[in-house]
């Protein structure tokens, strides 16, 4: 059975990126590169602790990638690229295949593209190729396996930038009525559930793993939320997610290629009925993953309402 050692991971400064590489470095199993852009003009450069080896490389190359990853005997490379690094996602798999790389986990972190409706959602479309490029790479190479892993919405990130329920306004949007049950995980938890697949190499291999905290609805949050700030004015605006798929639709359909409309879809996967926002199994068992209770729910909700 392949043990992984030597992990890479992509996009370690972003907000999922952080945690995900925080846990583990924690988790004391790795021998932890980071990858950064060699061709950053950015003069703000993120710093990382000085136990994970830092490698500047150039993501438009191939050969670039695939010497790095070579030369830290890379097991595993973890993707967690925000949008503007999903298309060049496909040169880093190839580069792991040619550096011999035994798994690739991509920046899938979110909604289930299982789901035949889900994945024809425009925002996907970067995860989606991403997905059939690796599938494809994985089946000619038998010894570079991959792992999806899902995780419904960004619980605490989601309540900390109203998305999940605007709490900053009082004015929250909720969706189709807001009974919708729907998965939800912290960013902490995804770093653990990565921690996990790679140490159940063969469980996690050439598949998805489903992870949640909890499920919850809109109108759950809005009821904690009331109850943990009473003093507060509320006043919820009902919308509706076919609404919200028509308007991002026609706007895509303009060329408008827009933060609103992306998140419009976003906003449809996530409460929109039928399309997997709440998870019927999980990978919690599996990956020694603990549910999250009403009372840790609350304690969370309470960091963000100001």
């Amino acid at each position: 059975m392949a043990v992984i050692k030597n992990v890479a991971i992509t996009g370690a400064s972003g907000a999922l990126g952080k945690p995900i590489l925080k846990v583990l470095i924690q988790s004391n199993k790795f021998n932890i590169t980071v990858l950064t852009r060699s061709t950053s003009t950015s003069t703000s450069k993120p710093s990382f602790p000085s136990t994970v080896t830092v490698l500047p490389v150039d993501f438009t190359s191939v050969a670039s990638l695939t010497s790095a990853l070579q030369s830290q005997k890379i097991d595993a490379v973890v993707s967690v690229v925000g949008t503007e690094g999903l298309e060049g996602q496909r040169l880093v798999i190839d580069a792991a295949v040619a550096a011999g790389v035994k798994r690739f986990l991509p920046s899938e972190f979110g909604s289930d593209l299982s789901n035949p409706v889900t994945k024809t959602l425009p925002v996907f479309g970067y995860k989606v190729a991403t997905a059939a490029h690796l599938e494809a790479a994985a089946a000619q190479n038998p010894d570079f396996t991959y792992t999806y892993v899902r995780n419904g919405a960004f619980l605490d990130w989601g309540l900390e930038h109203n998305f999940l329920l605007d709490t900053a306004s009082g004015k929250p949007t909720i969706f189709d009525g807001g009974n919708q049950l729907f998965s939800a995980t912290t960013l902490e938890s995804i770093g653990h559930a990565v921690v996990a697949v790679l140490g159940k190499f063969e469980e996690t291999k050439n598949r998805a793993v489903y992870i949640q905290d909890l499920q919850t609805s809109q109108n759950r949050l809005l009821e904690l939320a009331k109850k943990i700030a009473p003093e507060k004015t509320w006043e919820p605006v009902p919308a509706e997610t076919a609404t919200i798929l028509q308007s991002s639709n026609e706007k895509l359909a303009k060329g408008e290629i827009t933060g609103e409309v992306m998140v419009g879809y976003i906003i449809v996967s996530l409460f929109g009925k039928g399309y997997g926002g709440k998870m019927e199994k999980t990978d919690n068992e599996l990956l020694g993953l603990k549910e999250k209770t009403e009372e840790e729910l609350e304690a969370i909700l309470k960091k963000y309402i100001k």
